[in-house]
């Protein structure tokens, strides 16, 4: 089954211009000015019309088996399904526990995973939720990253108050235990960091950097939570390090701010994503550590950010690449881009940059912004 994207407004993420863009079965097999498709049949004609078209959006830290439970079992976040993350242009997600490592498992989370992606989505995990020790799907960090093919990385939390307060030599053995994990499977290993407002917060990290651990490894996210974590994470950025801004909430400034200001820092674009958050929770806590409130993150937080970039002066092409590209890369994925091999994960975009229709893995899950395909029970 061939797929063809005519009138092209092609970003890949990087500005092409009027392109048409063939798809057969889940692949990118040709991308020319003009394509000729004489010859082929089943073939599956889709006219752009000029609009925008541009990588499946990535979304590094979504819980997709709920968050929550700081305020009891009943305020625990349901399970994300697999239309929010279409209609959220969103076609490759990475799963997180959050503080409730406890009633939610990574097996658990491995299962929802899994089912995202025979639904029709990619989906990977990260292995642990913010306790340390870790708590493992094979029952150690090592044989989670290199036997199982979805599980990326580890998450832990640091300078939150929820957190385990790890020693800088039991982070030391997680990072360890991650890069021999990933020198074997192949895989980037990534220790991706829950960063709290509690003061110096890049302490132990910087420990570790100038021990001689590859800044490849770290990937903190929440970083404009506050704004002395911000100027800390702009420091670790101009190191060589990739940051993680959140979209939906964890922030000391709007996001579309945070991104700019990290730009006019001097940080290169390369080295900034973005992630949701999303069905996280969003506790608010007084100065006595008391529950005050509780919301949860949307999961189309990265998509409603997308304009609010280019309001700030932002190229498309750098917006797309911190929400595809540039994701991709921290986690040393082979997604993010419009290239041939590729996956086919696409999504189209009107002129004001809201959604028109996604394809994720070459089927078309949402047209003229009418969904198209839901999950099980859905």
């Amino acid at each position: 089954m061939f797929t063809l994207l005519k009138n092209t407004d092609l970003y890949c993420p990087e500005h092409v211009g009027r392109t048409d863009v063939l798809l057969a079965h889940d692949k990118i097999v040709a991308i020319e000015q003009t394509l000729n498709i004489k010859g082929l049949s089943d073939v599956t004609v889709i006219d752009c019309g000029g609009r925008i078209v541009a990588p499946g959006l990535i979304d590094q830290h979504i819980h997709l088996t709920g968050g929550g439970g700081e305020a009891g079992f009943a305020s625990r976040t349901p399970q994300v399904t697999l239309s929010k993350l279409i209609e959220a242009g969103t076609t490759t997600v990475v799963g997180v526990l959050g503080t409730d490592g406890i009633s939610r498992s990574p097996k658990d989370l491995y299962a929802k995973a899994a089912a995202l992606t025979e639904e029709g989505i990619t989906a990977f995990m990260h292995t642990g939720s913010y306790e340390v020790p870790t708590r493992t799907i094979t029952g150690n960090i090592r044989d989670d990253l290199t036997f199982i093919p979805s599980v990326l990385g580890v998450k832990i939390a640091l300078a939150d108050h929820r957190g385990s307060f790890p020693t800088t030599q039991e982070l030391a053995r997680i990072v360890s235990d991650l890069r021999i994990a990933s020198l074997l499977s192949g895989k980037r290993g990534v220790l991706h960091t829950h960063m709290g407002s509690l003061s110096q917060p890049f302490s132990q990290i910087n420990e570790l950097l100038d021990m001689g651990l590859p800044i490849h490894h770290f990937s903190p996210t929440h970083v404009a939570r506050t704004e002395a974590l911000f100027d800390e994470a702009i420091v670790f950025a101009l190191r060589g390090g990739c940051i993680d801004i959140t979209s939906g909430g964890s922030r000391f400034t709007p996001p579309e701010h945070a991104v700019k200001l990290a730009l006019e820092s001097g940080i290169a674009a390369s080295k900034i994503t973005i992630s949701s958050d999303g069905n996280g929770s969003l506790p608010q806590f007084n100065p006595q550590g008391e529950l005050t409130g509780l919301t949860a993150a949307d999961v189309d937080n990265n998509l409603l950010l997308l304009p609010k970039l280019i309001d700030q002066g932002i190229s498309p092409a750098q917006a797309f690449a911190m929400l595809t590209a540039n994701v991709a890369d921290s986690l040393g994925i082979n997604k993010g881009r419009i290239l041939t091999g590729r996956d086919a994960d696409i999504c189209i975009f009107n002129d004001d940059f809201t959604l028109h229709g996604v394809i994720a893995k070459g089927q078309t899950m949402l047209a003229d912004n009418n969904l198209l395909v839901t999950g099980n029970f859905e």
